[in-house]
């Protein structure tokens, strides 16, 4: 559990029922196996502290996982203009 709380930050519980915290319990323990599997899959020497607070701020920002992995400070591509036509409604 010091893995837990150290690398998910987990301060308190939403729950207090003994179904809440079990779940509230397996889900931090799936996401620490998806940070471990990250960790292993990446070139770059993370530590998991680190890959934990960068797939943070980086959550919703559009790339390739194992690129961002690779190369975490590669600027992002940019998104080609779409190629439908946009209707001038005004």
């Amino acid at each position: 559990f010091k893995a837990l709380k150290q690398n998910l930050k987990i301060k308190s519980f939403v729950g207090t029922s003994e179904n809440a915290l079990r779940i509230q319990i397996w889900t931090a323990l799936i996401a620490l196996l998806l940070l471990k599997w990250l960790h292993y899959l990446s070139k770059a020497k993370w530590s998991l502290s680190n890959l934990a607070s960068m797939l943070r701020l980086n959550l919703f920002t559009y790339r390739l996982l194992q690129n961002w992995l690779d190369d975490p400070f590669q600027t992002p591509p940019l998104v080609p203009e779409s190629e439908q036509l946009m209707l001038a409604l005004a």
